[in-house]
């Protein structure tokens, strides 16, 4: 049999063939696929196929090989990632505002490269996720990476952080760009945060990535490590209403009975619940940085909760309804 002229590439084709075109639902015979190799300018006989569908197996795609009535079907088995893995990456890029709608396409036809044509054809399917409003940052991939690097290198960063002004425009927070030690990136709301110890301000500090501005990675070492050694980001993250940071403070509430998977997708699921003094009424307590977004919270739930104490926020949310009825007079 005279040979192809892209017989050096024959195991890369095979596996693009066994890949695209088979799975636990699809099969091929040995002749389709000296069929498919030959279009590629690939000739084989079967003696070799077979060494090559071998060879496959080593470097790690499985391929079975099962008699269906007279004829020998062939297919790959188990991969890097099942179909219903893969739905739910795409299901998650669609969805994220953090992912601009050019970078999801991308990722999802890099997603489908990873499964047959038929998985392919499932994956191709639209999310749609009420109020959904895409970034128009597309650097902030690189802001990302950049943190990535700073934390594994163990340097400090520079950056301008911007803010919206009423023209719709980005400007900087301040004249002087922020200088922190990175020492954690968190997801938020559908938003990334850098946490980072700021050493002329001598506290923790977040920022969100997608706000941040040329950021520069130093040669200075990291600060703050004796901050970090003890420091609980779920707790952190937990405690800062979406990242609006205030004072923490360990607040007790009263809820309606209905409202405790409220309470628990809110603070965790390690909260104390325990029956309050009003009939289908609990009690909780927990900490929470004070903030307007997490007064916003409880005045969302109306007469179903209530804040207990201690007494300086229930006087400080008293005086936010005040300062807001007034403005409805």
């Amino acid at each position: 049999m005279p040979k192809g002229t892209n017989q050096k590439l024959k195991l890369y084709y095979l596996s693009q063939i066994m890949t695209e075109k088979t799975d636990d639902e699809h099969m091929i015979t040995m002749p389709e696929i000296q069929k498919a190799l030959e279009a590629y300018g690939v000739t084989a006989d079967r003696k070799s196929l077979y060494d090559d569908l071998e060879a496959l197996k080593v470097l790690g795609i499985e391929i079975i090989g099962e008699k269906v009535g007279r004829n020998y079907y062939y297919h790959v088995g188990a991969k890097k990632f099942e179909i219903a893995e893969l739905k739910l990456l795409v299901d998650a890029i669609q969805s994220s505002k953090f992912i601009t709608e050019k970078k999801s396409n991308e990722l999802i036809k890099k997603l489908t490269s990873m499964a047959s044509r038929y998985e392919a054809e499932q994956l191709r399917r639209q999310v749609f996720v009420q109020g959904r409003v895409k970034t128009m940052n597309e650097s902030i991939y690189y802001y990302v990476d950049d943190v990535h690097r700073a934390i594994a290198e163990n340097r400090q960063i520079r950056f301008e952080y911007m803010q919206w002004n009423t023209d719709k425009r980005m400007e900087p927070h301040r004249e002087e760009p922020y200088q922190v030690s990175p020492w954690a990136l968190s997801w938020d709301d559908e938003n990334y945060y850098l946490i980072a110890y700021d050493e002329e301000a001598g506290y923790i500090k977040h920022f969100r990535v997608d706000k941040m501005k040329n950021i520069r990675v130093l040669d200075e070492k990291r600060v703050g490590r004796d901050r970090f050694r003890e420091f609980n980001l779920a707790q952190y993250s937990k405690m800062n209403f979406s990242m609006f940071g205030g004072e923490s403070k360990r607040v007790r509430l009263a809820f309606r009975n209905d409202l405790v998977g409220v309470m628990l997708d809110r603070f965790g699921r390690d909260i104390p619940v325990h029956p309050a003094a009003q009939p289908g009424w609990s009690e909780t307590f927990t900490e929470v940085a004070m903030s307007a977004q997490f007064l916003g919270w409880i005045f969302a739930l109306g007469d179903n909760v209530r804040i207990l104490g201690p007494a300086e926020v229930v006087e400080e949310f008293r005086e936010v309804l005040k300062q807001v009825g007034t403005m409805y007079k």
